[in-house]
Protein backbone atom coordinates (compact mmCIF):
# COMPACT_ATOMS: atom_id res chain seq x y z
CA UNK A 1 0.00 0.00 0.00
CA UNK A 2 1.35 3.80 -0.87
CA UNK A 3 2.67 5.12 2.07
CA UNK A 4 -0.03 7.95 3.75
CA UNK A 5 1.41 11.54 3.64
CA UNK A 6 2.82 12.97 6.17
CA UNK A 7 1.13 15.47 8.08
CA UNK A 8 2.88 19.07 8.33
CA UNK A 9 4.98 19.57 11.04
CA UNK A 10 3.32 21.32 13.96
CA UNK A 11 3.91 25.26 13.86
CA UNK A 12 5.93 26.62 17.14
CA UNK A 13 3.40 28.10 19.81
CA UNK A 14 5.12 31.25 19.43
CA UNK A 15 4.11 31.62 15.59
CA UNK A 16 0.41 29.65 15.80
CA UNK A 17 -0.34 32.03 18.59
CA UNK A 18 -0.44 35.05 15.58
CA UNK A 19 -3.26 33.03 13.62
CA UNK A 20 -5.25 33.39 17.03
CA UNK A 21 -8.46 34.98 15.52
CA UNK A 22 -8.97 33.66 12.73
CA UNK A 23 -11.71 31.19 11.41
CA UNK A 24 -10.09 27.49 10.76
CA UNK A 25 -10.00 28.07 6.83
CA UNK A 26 -8.44 31.85 7.41
CA UNK A 27 -5.68 29.53 9.69
CA UNK A 28 -5.54 26.91 6.75
CA UNK A 29 -4.80 29.84 4.31
CA UNK A 30 -1.99 31.63 6.25
CA UNK A 31 0.05 28.18 7.01
CA UNK A 32 -0.16 27.90 3.46
CA UNK A 33 1.11 30.77 2.72
CA UNK A 34 3.91 30.56 5.50
CA UNK A 35 5.36 26.83 4.31
CA UNK A 36 5.46 27.88 0.76
CA UNK A 37 8.03 30.68 1.55
CA UNK A 38 11.70 29.72 1.62
CA UNK A 39 13.69 32.08 4.88
CA UNK A 40 14.84 34.81 2.03
CA UNK A 41 10.97 34.81 0.85
CA UNK A 42 9.98 35.45 4.63
CA UNK A 43 12.66 38.14 5.15
CA UNK A 44 11.44 39.96 2.32
CA UNK A 45 7.68 39.24 3.16
CA UNK A 46 8.95 41.83 6.17
CA UNK A 47 10.27 44.71 3.84
CA UNK A 48 7.64 47.40 2.86
CA UNK A 49 8.72 49.86 -0.02
CA UNK A 50 7.27 53.34 -0.50
CA UNK A 51 5.52 53.94 -4.10
CA UNK A 52 4.26 57.63 -5.01
CA UNK A 53 0.68 56.67 -6.42
CA UNK A 54 2.14 56.93 -9.82
CA UNK A 55 1.49 54.80 -12.71
CA UNK A 56 4.44 54.34 -15.19
CA UNK A 57 4.24 53.04 -18.31
CA UNK A 58 5.43 49.53 -18.53
CA UNK A 59 9.05 49.18 -19.78
CA UNK A 60 10.03 52.48 -18.24
CA UNK A 61 12.71 51.96 -15.04
CA UNK A 62 10.34 52.97 -12.30
CA UNK A 63 8.17 50.28 -13.33
CA UNK A 64 10.84 47.40 -13.92
CA UNK A 65 12.31 48.34 -10.58
CA UNK A 66 8.85 47.87 -8.89
CA UNK A 67 8.06 44.70 -10.67
CA UNK A 68 11.37 43.75 -9.63
CA UNK A 69 10.67 44.42 -5.87
CA UNK A 70 7.38 42.46 -5.75
CA UNK A 71 8.06 39.83 -8.24
CA UNK A 72 11.24 39.02 -8.19
CA UNK A 73 12.38 40.12 -4.38
CA UNK A 74 9.03 39.37 -2.86
CA UNK A 75 8.58 42.15 -0.53
CA UNK A 76 5.64 41.98 1.57
CA UNK A 77 4.01 45.62 1.33
CA UNK A 78 3.85 48.75 -0.35
CA UNK A 79 3.34 52.34 1.43
CA UNK A 80 2.14 55.43 -0.54
CA UNK A 81 4.11 58.33 0.33
CA UNK A 82 4.58 62.18 -1.95
CA UNK A 83 7.05 63.02 -4.09
CA UNK A 84 8.62 66.40 -3.30
CA UNK A 85 9.81 68.67 -6.83
CA UNK A 86 11.18 71.59 -5.88
CA UNK A 87 10.05 72.13 -2.41
CA UNK A 88 6.33 71.70 -3.35
CA UNK A 89 4.29 68.22 -2.48
CA UNK A 90 3.12 66.57 -5.36
CA UNK A 91 -0.04 64.58 -4.44
CA UNK A 92 -1.25 61.59 -6.09
CA UNK A 93 -3.84 61.02 -8.31
CA UNK A 94 -6.03 58.00 -6.84
CA UNK A 95 -7.07 56.52 -10.10
CA UNK A 96 -3.36 55.94 -10.69
CA UNK A 97 -2.68 54.95 -6.90
CA UNK A 98 -5.94 52.27 -7.53
CA UNK A 99 -4.33 51.24 -11.37
CA UNK A 100 -0.48 50.83 -9.94
CA UNK A 101 -1.66 48.75 -7.04
CA UNK A 102 -3.29 46.65 -8.64
CA UNK A 103 -0.79 45.87 -11.06
CA UNK A 104 1.57 45.05 -8.60
CA UNK A 105 -0.85 42.86 -6.62
CA UNK A 106 -1.10 41.27 -10.23
CA UNK A 107 3.17 40.21 -9.68
CA UNK A 108 2.78 39.40 -5.96
CA UNK A 109 3.00 35.58 -5.51
CA UNK A 110 1.61 36.61 -1.82
CA UNK A 111 -0.62 39.63 -1.94
CA UNK A 112 0.51 43.10 -0.65
CA UNK A 113 -0.34 45.14 2.24
CA UNK A 114 -0.32 48.75 0.81
CA UNK A 115 0.04 50.98 3.47
CA UNK A 116 -0.78 54.86 4.04
CA UNK A 117 -0.20 58.08 6.92
CA UNK A 118 -3.62 58.62 6.29
CA UNK A 119 -3.90 60.27 9.87
CA UNK A 120 -6.13 63.18 8.07
CA UNK A 121 -7.86 60.92 5.90
CA UNK A 122 -6.40 60.08 2.44
CA UNK A 123 -5.49 63.72 1.98
CA UNK A 124 -2.41 63.02 3.47
CA UNK A 125 -1.41 61.69 0.22
CA UNK A 126 -4.01 61.80 -2.46
CA UNK A 127 -5.64 64.76 -4.13
CA UNK A 128 -9.15 65.22 -4.35
CA UNK A 129 -9.49 63.76 -0.77
CA UNK A 130 -11.84 65.10 1.70
CA UNK A 131 -9.07 67.70 3.91
CA UNK A 132 -10.10 66.99 7.11
CA UNK A 133 -8.38 69.13 9.89
CA UNK A 134 -5.20 67.10 11.97
CA UNK A 135 -5.61 65.68 15.07
CA UNK A 136 -5.41 68.76 17.62
CA UNK A 137 -8.16 70.53 16.22
CA UNK A 138 -10.46 67.41 16.69
CA UNK A 139 -8.67 67.91 20.50
CA UNK A 140 -9.97 71.01 20.55
CA UNK A 141 -13.16 70.15 19.03
CA UNK A 142 -13.40 67.20 21.74
CA UNK A 143 -16.15 65.75 20.35
CA UNK A 144 -15.76 62.03 20.13
CA UNK A 145 -18.55 61.38 17.44
CA UNK A 146 -16.42 63.54 15.01
CA UNK A 147 -13.46 61.81 15.44
CA UNK A 148 -15.24 58.22 14.99
CA UNK A 149 -16.23 59.68 11.70
CA UNK A 150 -12.50 60.55 11.05
CA UNK A 151 -11.48 57.02 11.30
CA UNK A 152 -14.30 55.47 9.47
CA UNK A 153 -14.36 57.16 6.78
CA UNK A 154 -10.56 57.09 6.49
CA UNK A 155 -11.12 53.64 6.45
CA UNK A 156 -13.46 53.73 3.47
CA UNK A 157 -11.31 56.28 1.78
CA UNK A 158 -8.42 53.60 2.32
CA UNK A 159 -9.98 50.63 1.28
CA UNK A 160 -11.23 52.53 -1.98
CA UNK A 161 -7.93 52.97 -3.29
CA UNK A 162 -6.46 49.56 -2.52
CA UNK A 163 -4.84 50.63 0.93
CA UNK A 164 -5.33 48.46 3.51
CA UNK A 165 -2.77 49.84 6.45
CA UNK A 166 -3.65 53.22 7.82
CA UNK A 167 -0.75 54.81 10.02
CA UNK A 168 -2.51 56.18 12.60
CA UNK A 169 -3.61 57.18 14.94
CA UNK A 170 -0.69 59.19 16.52
CA UNK A 171 -0.90 58.09 19.77
CA UNK A 172 1.81 60.40 20.89
CA UNK A 173 0.99 63.74 23.74
CA UNK A 174 2.56 66.69 22.79
CA UNK A 175 3.34 68.61 25.86
CA UNK A 176 6.79 70.37 24.09
CA UNK A 177 5.98 73.40 22.37
CA UNK A 178 8.86 73.44 20.31
CA UNK A 179 8.16 69.88 19.05
CA UNK A 180 8.79 70.36 15.27
CA UNK A 181 7.44 66.77 14.05
CA UNK A 182 4.50 65.85 16.10
CA UNK A 183 3.08 69.34 16.98
CA UNK A 184 -0.66 69.15 15.57
CA UNK A 185 -1.17 65.42 14.39
CA UNK A 186 -1.53 65.51 18.61
CA UNK A 187 -4.89 64.78 19.45
CA UNK A 188 -2.79 68.00 22.23
CA UNK A 189 -1.22 67.41 25.88
CA UNK A 190 -3.59 65.76 28.09
CA UNK A 191 -3.29 62.21 27.96
CA UNK A 192 -6.58 61.51 29.29
CA UNK A 193 -8.10 63.61 25.99
CA UNK A 194 -5.32 61.98 23.34
CA UNK A 195 -6.32 58.53 24.76
CA UNK A 196 -9.68 59.24 24.48
CA UNK A 197 -9.78 60.28 20.83
CA UNK A 198 -7.26 57.45 19.99
CA UNK A 199 -9.87 54.75 21.09
CA UNK A 200 -12.58 56.80 18.93
CA UNK A 201 -10.63 56.90 15.48
CA UNK A 202 -9.76 53.51 16.29
CA UNK A 203 -13.69 52.24 16.91
CA UNK A 204 -14.47 55.16 13.96
CA UNK A 205 -11.98 52.60 11.66
CA UNK A 206 -13.52 49.55 12.91
CA UNK A 207 -17.30 50.38 12.10
CA UNK A 208 -16.51 51.29 8.64
CA UNK A 209 -19.08 50.06 6.44
CA UNK A 210 -15.90 49.05 4.28
CA UNK A 211 -13.65 46.53 4.52
CA UNK A 212 -11.29 45.70 7.76
CA UNK A 213 -8.46 47.90 7.71
CA UNK A 214 -5.25 48.00 10.22
CA UNK A 215 -5.16 50.47 12.19
CA UNK A 216 -1.44 51.54 14.00
CA UNK A 217 -0.64 53.75 17.14
CA UNK A 218 2.26 55.92 16.69
CA UNK A 219 5.16 57.11 17.35
CA UNK A 220 5.98 54.06 20.25
CA UNK A 221 7.34 54.96 22.93
CA UNK A 222 6.06 58.55 22.72
CA UNK A 223 7.37 61.33 20.25
CA UNK A 224 5.08 64.46 21.74
CA UNK A 225 7.95 65.90 24.35
CA UNK A 226 11.11 66.16 22.20
CA UNK A 227 12.38 68.87 20.36
CA UNK A 228 14.25 66.95 17.09
CA UNK A 229 12.58 65.88 14.11
CA UNK A 230 13.41 62.35 14.08
CA UNK A 231 13.35 62.44 9.80
CA UNK A 232 16.97 64.50 10.36
CA UNK A 233 18.18 63.22 13.85
CA UNK A 234 18.09 61.57 17.09
CA UNK A 235 15.16 63.05 19.50
CA UNK A 236 15.58 62.22 23.19
CA UNK A 237 12.70 61.68 25.35
CA UNK A 238 14.46 62.71 28.84
CA UNK A 239 11.02 61.84 30.46
CA UNK A 240 11.28 59.61 34.39
CA UNK A 241 9.65 56.44 33.58
CA UNK A 242 7.05 57.85 36.03
CA UNK A 243 6.27 60.50 33.97
CA UNK A 244 6.08 58.32 30.91
CA UNK A 245 3.88 55.86 32.60
CA UNK A 246 1.58 59.12 33.24
CA UNK A 247 2.23 60.90 30.35
CA UNK A 248 3.40 59.21 27.23
CA UNK A 249 2.06 55.68 27.52
CA UNK A 250 -1.63 55.94 28.34
CA UNK A 251 -2.48 56.74 24.77
CA UNK A 252 -0.83 53.78 23.93
CA UNK A 253 -2.77 51.18 26.16
CA UNK A 254 -5.47 52.81 25.03
CA UNK A 255 -5.04 51.87 21.69
CA UNK A 256 -3.75 48.87 22.82
CA UNK A 257 -7.48 47.80 24.64
CA UNK A 258 -9.38 49.27 21.77
CA UNK A 259 -7.57 46.36 19.18
CA UNK A 260 -4.99 48.42 17.86
CA UNK A 261 -3.21 45.95 15.12
CA UNK A 262 -0.11 47.93 14.93
CA UNK A 263 2.49 50.17 16.37
CA UNK A 264 4.34 51.73 15.01
CA UNK A 265 8.21 52.35 16.82
CA UNK A 266 9.78 55.85 17.09
CA UNK A 267 13.31 56.43 16.54
CA UNK A 268 13.99 58.47 19.42
CA UNK A 269 16.13 57.21 22.72
CA UNK A 270 14.35 57.25 26.29
CA UNK A 271 16.88 56.46 28.64
CA UNK A 272 14.24 55.99 31.45
CA UNK A 273 13.98 52.25 29.37
CA UNK A 274 16.70 51.85 27.43
CA UNK A 275 20.27 52.39 29.08
CA UNK A 276 22.23 52.53 25.51
CA UNK A 277 21.73 55.40 23.68
CA UNK A 278 19.86 54.16 20.75
CA UNK A 279 16.56 53.96 19.00
CA UNK A 280 13.47 52.44 20.45
CA UNK A 281 13.22 51.09 16.68
CA UNK A 282 16.08 48.94 18.12
CA UNK A 283 15.46 48.47 21.65
CA UNK A 284 14.63 45.50 22.72
CA UNK A 285 14.07 47.22 26.51
CA UNK A 286 11.10 49.48 24.70
CA UNK A 287 9.64 47.23 22.09
CA UNK A 288 9.61 43.24 23.72
CA UNK A 289 10.11 43.86 27.43
CA UNK A 290 8.30 47.04 27.95
CA UNK A 291 5.65 46.78 24.70
CA UNK A 292 5.32 42.96 24.26
CA UNK A 293 5.55 41.24 28.10
CA UNK A 294 4.59 44.53 30.43
CA UNK A 295 2.17 46.10 28.35
CA UNK A 296 0.73 42.68 26.56
CA UNK A 297 0.42 43.83 22.77
CA UNK A 298 0.09 41.16 20.11
CA UNK A 299 -0.01 42.74 17.34
CA UNK A 300 2.26 44.04 14.67
CA UNK A 301 5.55 46.09 15.39
CA UNK A 302 5.99 48.16 12.75
CA UNK A 303 9.33 50.78 12.74
CA UNK A 304 9.11 54.13 11.47
CA UNK A 305 10.15 54.52 7.78
CA UNK A 306 14.15 53.69 8.20
CA UNK A 307 15.71 56.01 5.88
CA UNK A 308 15.08 58.62 8.71
CA UNK A 309 17.87 60.01 10.02
CA UNK A 310 16.98 59.09 13.45
CA UNK A 311 17.98 55.64 12.97
CA UNK A 312 19.64 55.74 9.89
CA UNK A 313 22.71 57.80 10.91
CA UNK A 314 23.38 55.16 13.43
CA UNK A 315 23.17 51.97 11.71
CA UNK A 316 23.70 50.79 7.96
CA UNK A 317 20.82 49.63 6.42
CA UNK A 318 21.30 46.45 6.97
CA UNK A 319 22.41 46.32 10.41
CA UNK A 320 19.30 48.42 11.42
CA UNK A 321 17.06 45.56 9.83
CA UNK A 322 18.44 43.11 11.93
CA UNK A 323 18.59 45.06 14.95
CA UNK A 324 15.25 46.02 14.81
CA UNK A 325 14.04 42.87 13.86
CA UNK A 326 16.37 41.20 17.19
CA UNK A 327 14.45 43.88 19.31
CA UNK A 328 10.96 43.56 18.47
CA UNK A 329 9.90 44.65 15.26
CA UNK A 330 8.03 42.31 12.82
CA UNK A 331 7.86 45.10 9.69
CA UNK A 332 10.75 46.94 7.97
CA UNK A 333 9.64 49.93 6.63
CA UNK A 334 11.19 51.64 3.84
CA UNK A 335 14.64 50.19 4.56
CA UNK A 336 16.98 52.48 2.38
CA UNK A 337 18.43 49.36 0.58
CA UNK A 338 15.85 46.59 0.42
CA UNK A 339 17.91 43.92 -0.91
CA UNK A 340 21.17 44.88 1.86
CA UNK A 341 18.17 44.81 4.50
CA UNK A 342 17.49 40.72 3.16
CA UNK A 343 20.89 39.77 3.02
CA UNK A 344 21.41 41.07 6.27
CA UNK A 345 18.42 39.39 7.59
CA UNK A 346 19.49 36.32 6.24
CA UNK A 347 23.40 36.31 7.16
CA UNK A 348 22.30 37.23 11.02
CA UNK A 349 20.20 33.79 10.84
CA UNK A 350 23.19 31.98 10.04
CA UNK A 351 25.33 33.47 12.33
CA UNK A 352 22.85 32.87 14.82
CA UNK A 353 22.48 36.48 15.80
CA UNK A 354 18.19 36.04 14.93
CA UNK A 355 16.33 32.53 15.05
CA UNK A 356 15.02 31.21 12.31
CA UNK A 357 11.89 31.15 14.53
CA UNK A 358 11.90 34.69 15.45
CA UNK A 359 11.30 35.57 11.54
CA UNK A 360 8.82 32.74 11.44
CA UNK A 361 6.95 34.22 13.85
CA UNK A 362 7.06 38.33 12.32
CA UNK A 363 5.83 36.30 8.87
CA UNK A 364 3.34 34.91 10.69
CA UNK A 365 1.98 38.25 11.75
CA UNK A 366 2.02 39.75 8.89
CA UNK A 367 -0.04 36.56 6.88
CA UNK A 368 -2.21 36.93 9.74
CA UNK A 369 -3.10 40.55 8.95
CA UNK A 370 -3.49 39.85 5.30
CA UNK A 371 -6.05 37.53 5.68
CA UNK A 372 -7.51 39.71 7.89
CA UNK A 373 -7.85 42.64 5.24
CA UNK A 374 -9.63 40.03 3.23
CA UNK A 375 -6.48 39.52 0.23
CA UNK A 376 -6.84 35.90 0.24
CA UNK A 377 -10.40 36.56 -0.90
CA UNK A 378 -9.53 39.28 -3.75
CA UNK A 379 -5.95 41.37 -3.70
CA UNK A 380 -7.20 44.46 -6.30
CA UNK A 381 -9.23 47.00 -5.47
CA UNK A 382 -12.49 48.17 -7.52
CA UNK A 383 -11.84 51.04 -9.72
CA UNK A 384 -15.15 52.32 -8.95
CA UNK A 385 -15.05 52.99 -5.34
CA UNK A 386 -12.72 55.76 -4.94
CA UNK A 387 -14.78 58.09 -7.54
CA UNK A 388 -17.80 57.31 -5.24
CA UNK A 389 -16.03 57.93 -1.75
CA UNK A 390 -13.35 60.04 -1.89
CA UNK A 391 -14.26 64.05 -1.15
CA UNK A 392 -18.24 62.69 -0.72
CA UNK A 393 -20.73 65.70 0.16
CA UNK A 394 -21.10 63.92 3.67
CA UNK A 395 -17.43 64.08 4.26
CA UNK A 396 -16.92 67.82 3.61
CA UNK A 397 -19.79 68.93 5.30
CA UNK A 398 -18.37 66.96 8.46
CA UNK A 399 -15.01 68.17 7.53
CA UNK A 400 -15.98 71.63 7.76
CA UNK A 401 -18.37 71.08 10.87
CA UNK A 402 -15.17 69.32 12.66
CA UNK A 403 -12.91 72.84 11.95
CA UNK A 404 -15.72 74.61 13.00
CA UNK A 405 -16.12 73.16 16.21
CA UNK A 406 -12.28 73.28 16.81
CA UNK A 407 -12.06 77.13 16.08
CA UNK A 408 -10.36 78.61 19.28
CA UNK A 409 -10.74 82.08 20.82
CA UNK A 410 -7.38 81.66 22.61
CA UNK A 411 -7.22 85.79 23.79
CA UNK A 412 -10.32 88.31 23.39
CA UNK A 413 -9.21 91.69 25.01
CA UNK A 414 -11.87 94.02 24.39
CA UNK A 415 -13.92 91.38 23.72
CA UNK A 416 -13.40 92.82 20.07
CA UNK A 417 -14.04 89.27 18.19
CA UNK A 418 -16.59 88.77 16.26
CA UNK A 419 -15.84 92.89 14.83
CA UNK A 420 -18.80 94.89 15.14
CA UNK A 421 -18.68 95.55 11.63
CA UNK A 422 -16.69 92.61 9.92
CA UNK A 423 -17.37 94.33 6.35
CA UNK A 424 -15.33 97.15 7.31
CA UNK A 425 -12.76 94.61 8.21
CA UNK A 426 -9.07 94.63 6.07
CA UNK A 427 -7.78 90.68 5.66
CA UNK A 428 -4.08 90.38 5.84
CA UNK A 429 -2.62 86.85 4.46
CA UNK A 430 0.76 86.12 5.58
CA UNK A 431 1.67 83.64 3.56
CA UNK A 432 4.42 80.89 4.33
CA UNK A 433 6.34 81.67 1.16
CA UNK A 434 5.89 82.99 -2.41
CA UNK A 435 3.13 81.58 -5.07
CA UNK A 436 1.79 79.77 -1.96
CA UNK A 437 -2.11 79.62 -2.19
CA UNK A 438 -2.87 80.45 1.20
CA UNK A 439 -6.11 82.12 2.25
CA UNK A 440 -7.88 81.23 -1.28
CA UNK A 441 -10.30 79.93 0.04
CA UNK A 442 -10.64 82.60 3.12
CA UNK A 443 -10.72 85.29 0.41
CA UNK A 444 -13.48 83.78 -1.48
CA UNK A 445 -15.63 83.33 1.56
CA UNK A 446 -15.20 87.21 2.56
CA UNK A 447 -16.08 88.05 -0.76
CA UNK A 448 -19.39 86.66 -0.62
CA UNK A 449 -19.86 88.40 2.23
CA UNK A 450 -18.24 91.75 1.97
CA UNK A 451 -17.60 92.31 -1.95
CA UNK A 452 -15.67 95.57 -0.95
CA UNK A 453 -13.44 94.28 1.68
CA UNK A 454 -10.14 94.63 1.12
CA UNK A 455 -8.02 91.14 1.14
CA UNK A 456 -4.24 91.21 0.49
CA UNK A 457 -1.54 88.62 0.35
CA UNK A 458 1.30 88.82 1.99
CA UNK A 459 5.07 87.49 1.66
CA UNK A 460 7.96 86.87 4.52
CA UNK A 461 10.27 89.17 1.97
CA UNK A 462 8.13 92.47 2.44
CA UNK A 463 10.23 95.52 2.00
CA UNK A 464 9.87 98.31 4.14
CA UNK A 465 8.29 100.37 1.84
CA UNK A 466 5.88 97.48 1.13
CA UNK A 467 5.56 97.06 4.65
CA UNK A 468 4.58 101.05 5.34
CA UNK A 469 2.41 100.72 2.75
CA UNK A 470 0.02 98.13 4.46
CA UNK A 471 -0.33 99.42 7.55
CA UNK A 472 -1.18 102.90 6.45
CA UNK A 473 -3.71 101.06 4.28
CA UNK A 474 -4.65 99.01 7.47
CA UNK A 475 -5.18 101.82 9.04
CA UNK A 476 -8.34 103.30 6.79
CA UNK A 477 -10.41 100.38 7.65
CA UNK A 478 -12.40 99.54 10.77
CA UNK A 479 -11.22 96.19 12.02
CA UNK A 480 -7.81 94.29 11.04
CA UNK A 481 -7.90 90.63 10.50
CA UNK A 482 -4.77 88.63 10.10
CA UNK A 483 -4.59 85.24 8.63
CA UNK A 484 -1.12 84.22 9.87
CA UNK A 485 -0.17 80.79 7.71
CA UNK A 486 3.83 81.54 9.16
CA UNK A 487 5.60 83.82 11.42
CA UNK A 488 8.72 84.35 9.45
CA UNK A 489 10.60 87.54 8.25
CA UNK A 490 8.62 91.09 8.80
CA UNK A 491 5.59 89.00 9.87
CA UNK A 492 5.90 90.05 13.74
CA UNK A 493 6.83 93.65 13.14
CA UNK A 494 4.43 94.20 10.89
CA UNK A 495 1.60 93.08 13.21
CA UNK A 496 3.10 95.01 15.87
CA UNK A 497 3.04 97.83 14.28
CA UNK A 498 -0.80 97.50 13.45
CA UNK A 499 -1.30 96.70 17.06
CA UNK A 500 -0.40 100.03 18.00
CA UNK A 501 -2.43 101.67 15.44
CA UNK A 502 -5.25 101.94 17.48
CA UNK A 503 -7.34 99.50 15.52
CA UNK A 504 -8.60 96.27 16.92
CA UNK A 505 -6.60 93.41 15.21
CA UNK A 506 -7.81 89.97 15.33
CA UNK A 507 -5.05 87.49 14.34
CA UNK A 508 -5.43 84.03 13.61
CA UNK A 509 -3.20 81.01 13.28
CA UNK A 510 -3.84 78.71 10.32
CA UNK A 511 -0.57 76.56 10.98
CA UNK A 512 0.09 75.65 14.52
CA UNK A 513 -1.31 77.38 17.42
CA UNK A 514 2.47 77.62 19.39
CA UNK A 515 2.80 80.07 15.98
CA UNK A 516 0.55 82.73 18.38
CA UNK A 517 3.83 82.61 20.49
CA UNK A 518 5.66 85.27 18.05
CA UNK A 519 2.59 87.77 18.58
CA UNK A 520 2.25 87.84 21.80
CA UNK A 521 1.06 91.72 22.29
CA UNK A 522 -1.88 90.98 19.29
CA UNK A 523 -5.57 91.71 21.51
CA UNK A 524 -7.36 88.61 19.96
CA UNK A 525 -6.06 85.36 19.06
CA UNK A 526 -7.83 82.48 17.28
CA UNK A 527 -6.69 79.04 16.97
CA UNK A 528 -7.88 77.29 13.99
CA UNK A 529 -5.23 74.10 14.06
CA UNK A 530 -5.32 73.94 10.07
CA UNK A 531 -4.19 75.23 6.60
CA UNK A 532 -7.70 73.46 5.18
CA UNK A 533 -9.98 75.09 3.34
CA UNK A 534 -12.47 74.07 5.64
CA UNK A 535 -10.62 75.69 8.38
CA UNK A 536 -10.85 78.78 6.60
CA UNK A 537 -14.47 79.00 5.59
CA UNK A 538 -15.28 78.13 9.21
CA UNK A 539 -12.91 81.49 10.44
CA UNK A 540 -14.87 82.89 8.17
CA UNK A 541 -18.64 82.18 9.35
CA UNK A 542 -17.25 82.58 13.13
CA UNK A 543 -15.75 86.42 11.99
CA UNK A 544 -19.02 87.44 10.00
CA UNK A 545 -20.96 86.28 13.69
CA UNK A 546 -22.53 83.16 11.48
CA UNK A 547 -20.97 80.65 13.68
CA UNK A 548 -20.28 80.62 17.89
CA UNK A 549 -16.37 79.76 18.41
CA UNK A 550 -16.37 76.68 21.21
CA UNK A 551 -13.28 75.18 20.99
CA UNK A 552 -10.91 74.86 23.64
CA UNK A 553 -7.23 75.07 23.68
CA UNK A 554 -5.33 71.26 23.98
CA UNK A 555 -2.33 72.79 24.78
CA UNK A 556 -0.33 74.78 26.42
CA UNK A 557 0.94 78.18 24.43
CA UNK A 558 3.48 79.27 26.61
CA UNK A 559 3.32 82.93 27.66
CA UNK A 560 -0.13 83.03 25.95
CA UNK A 561 -2.52 80.70 27.88
CA UNK A 562 -2.85 77.59 29.13
CA UNK A 563 -4.79 74.87 28.07
CA UNK A 564 -8.10 74.53 29.09
CA UNK A 565 -8.79 71.88 31.88
CA UNK A 566 -9.86 68.72 30.34
CA UNK A 567 -13.67 68.22 30.31
CA UNK A 568 -16.14 65.05 29.20
CA UNK A 569 -15.82 65.15 25.20
CA UNK A 570 -19.08 66.16 23.53
CA UNK A 571 -20.83 62.84 21.93
CA UNK A 572 -24.14 62.72 19.94
CA UNK A 573 -24.12 66.08 19.85
CA UNK A 574 -25.78 67.53 16.80
CA UNK A 575 -23.83 69.03 14.01
CA UNK A 576 -23.41 72.91 13.80
CA UNK A 577 -26.10 74.47 11.90
CA UNK A 578 -24.58 76.26 8.51
CA UNK A 579 -26.58 79.01 7.01
CA UNK A 580 -28.17 77.44 3.94
CA UNK A 581 -26.57 77.98 0.53
CA UNK A 582 -22.99 78.72 2.22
Amino acid sequence: APAKPKPPPRLAPEVAAAFDGLTPSEQQAAERWLRSLTLREKAAQLVVVPFYGENPRAGTRAYRRYRELVRDLRVGGLVLVNRVVGGTVRYAEAKDVVAFGNRMQQYARVPLLVAGDFERGASMRVAGATRFPPAMAYGAANDLDETRFLGAFTAREARSLGVHWIFAPVADVNSNPDNPVINTRSFGEDPALVSAHVRAFIEGARSSAARTVLVTAKHFPGHGDTNIDSHYGLAVSSASRARLERVELPPFRAAIEAGADAVMSAHITAPAIESEVIPATVSAAVLTDLLRTEMGFRGIVVTDAMDMQGLAAQFAPGEAAVRALAAGADVLLMPPRPEEAIRAVLAAVKQGRLAASRIDQSVARVLAAKIRVGLHRRRTADPSLQKKTLASPEAERRALAAAAAALTLVKNEGQAFPPASPARTVFLILAGRAGADSGRQLAAEVAARAPQARVLALEPGLSESALAQTVEEARQWDSIAVAAYSAAGVYPRLIEELTGSGKPVILVSFASPYLLRSFPETPVLVAAFSAAPAAETAFTRALFGEIPVRGRLPVTIPGIAAASAHRAPATGAPLLPFPAGR
